[in-house]
């Protein structure tokens, strides 16, 4: 692709050194740039690209997108406002704007995006179609197909665009899922994208780190429903306190359905039951989604929890969205045991599981769905950590919750990076009421505070291991080390993969 063709709807600033040559790929790290490369100078947090310019340039770049001029160098520059904003805009132009021709569909909230992509992925499949799906986890082209790894949980611009081209044009499917963070909004990865409908799951203290406050948080994810057009669809939680606001910022003309449990909505759970196979509840649907009137299912799921519930529900509405059979929505849920790292049920003997919970909600949702299902002469036993170098504000929250919520708690580490362990433990341990040495265990090592169950837990007692989920790695300050918390409690209980 020509330059002057990669830029014509940019709005750039100015042109230094220009020429119109041509641009083969684009590139935002050095190491990994190519020749003929536009290498884009990003301003991230910790680094800034226009520091490794140079290096770009030697590697083969054959353009630069800066902020600011870099001496030294005769190659053509395109100067904006906001590169990390701008790369978006270059990379859906380069890969020909691949999501126009996509049913493309965006999960945002802080809990339950990874489990709800899937569940709509399998409904896809249900009815007869193919989808793939953009995660946590990384993508995949069907429900039975591999992962492919993936950095972020939405994938930078380049990568991003690239992915949905292959999807199209290579794999020939035309319906995409995909997760989307507040990162990915608020730094506009995911811009050029033309979504046809959104899902907002729940919004709960997570990333301040990074936001700095709710109402930061809240904006991040409302601009996925605000750039949806006329015809389009938003799915939203309407027990999630944010609800409303949400509702609020989406356009005229977009098509808005509601589903919970508390509050009135289209798509309602009732009559909830929980059990060591599962959960069951009637799915009861409103004159809005079927005009013959409302309508009842009897739903049972081989998931558990009150999020499982409301992970269905968000599917399921997504699927009345989009004009799929109510029944055949169902039926593609009756087998699904969840998603890797999700309530997974590692050991049975004690009951372990494992689960990706790593904000105060989530942490919550997750003891109080195994509560519902510890034996009445069982403890329950919640392992965590918090991690470091993020906000460390909901630290002693989660301390609090898991003293409230569990009947004997182990305090360890979770991915500590920079931060010494020790520190975020004090900050875990600011949050209860007592240290009392018989329900409040701390080891530092989690490899170590996994091992400890052995002695402390009984063949009735439920145990959850919180944090780290389907991650199989741990970052350390100076290395990332292999570890799953999946095999660590596999191994301390004896057992195999069930």
């Amino acid at each position: 692709m020509k330059l002057d063709e990669l830029i014509e709807y940019l709005d750039y600033k100015d042109l230094i050194n220009f020429k119109n040559i041509d641009i083969t790929g684009i590139s935002y790290n050095s190491k990994t740039t190519k020749k003929g490369d536009i290498f884009v100078c990003l301003v991230g947090e910790h680094t800034d690209g226009h520091e490794f310019a140079k290096n770009a340039i030697e590697a083969g770049a054959a353009a630069l997108l800066v902020e600011r001029k870099v001496e030294g160098t005769k190659i053509p520059q395109v100067v904006v406002a906001s590169t990390r904003h701008k790369i978006a805009d270059i990379a859906d132009r380069f890969y020909s704007s691949p999501s126009k021709g996509i049913n493309l569909i965006g999960i945002t909230g802080t809990n339950g995006k990874t489990t709800v992509t899937h569940l709509i992925q399998k409904i896809f499949e249900e009815n007869g179609q193919k989808c793939a799906l953009i995660g946590t986890l990384g993508y995949k082209l069907s429900s039975n197909g591999e992962y492919r790894d993936a950095k972020h949980t939405t994938p930078q611009a380049p990568e991003l665009q690239a992915t949905l081209r292959m999807i199209k044009d290579v794999e020939k499917i035309d319906n995409v899922v995909m997760e989307v963070s507040s990162h990915a909004l608020d730094q506009n990865r995911v811009g050029g994208c033309r979504f046809n409908g959104a899902v907002f799951t729940n919004l709960t203290q997570d990333h301040l780190d990074y936001h700095i406050t709710m109402d930061n948080y809240f904006k991040a994810k409302a601009l996925l429903f605000e750039h949806l057009t006329e015809g389009d669809f938003a799915v939203i939680n309407a027990d999630d306190e944010y609800g409303d606001r949400f509702i609020s910022v989406v356009p005229e003309g977009v098509r808005v359905f509601t589903y919970g449990v508390k509050q009135q909505s289209d798509v309602m759970a009732k009559d909830i039951k929980f059990s060591l196979n599962g959960a069951e509840f009637t799915l009861v649907t409103s004159d809005h989604i079927d005009a013959k009137g409302s309508k009842e299912y009897k739903v049972n799921l081989h998931m558990n929890g009150m999020f499982s519930v409301y992970n269905v529900l968000a599917a399921v509405t997504a699927a009345l969205a989009m004009g799929i059979d109510i029944e055949t929505a169902l039926k593609a849920l009756q087998n699904v045991k969840g998603v890797a790292g999700r309530f997974e049920v590692v050991v049975k003997k004690p009951l372990v599981i494992v689960d990706y919970a790593h904000t105060p909600d989530g942490l919550e949702n997750v003891l109080k769905s195994a509560r519902e299902i510890t034996p009445e002469d069982g403890k329950l036993i919640c392992l965590f950590g918090c991690g470091g170098d993020r906000d460390a504000t909901k630290r002693p929250k989660m301390g609090a919750i898991a003293e409230k919520l569990a009947d004997k708690i182990v305090i360890t580490s979770d991915n500590p990076r920079s931060e010494d362990p020790q520190t975020i433990i004090t900050d875990i341990i600011a949050g209860l009421k007592s240290v009392n040495t018989e329900s409040v265990i701390v080891e530092p090592d989690r490899g170590t505070a996994i091992g400890l169950l052995k002695t402390i837990a009984n063949n009735n007692d439920v145990v959850v291991i919180a944090g780290k989920g389907h991650e199989d790695y741990q970052i350390l300050k100076d290395k990332t080390i292999h570890f799953d918390d999946r095999e660590e409690a596999r191994k301390v209980f004896e057992v195999s993969v069930i």
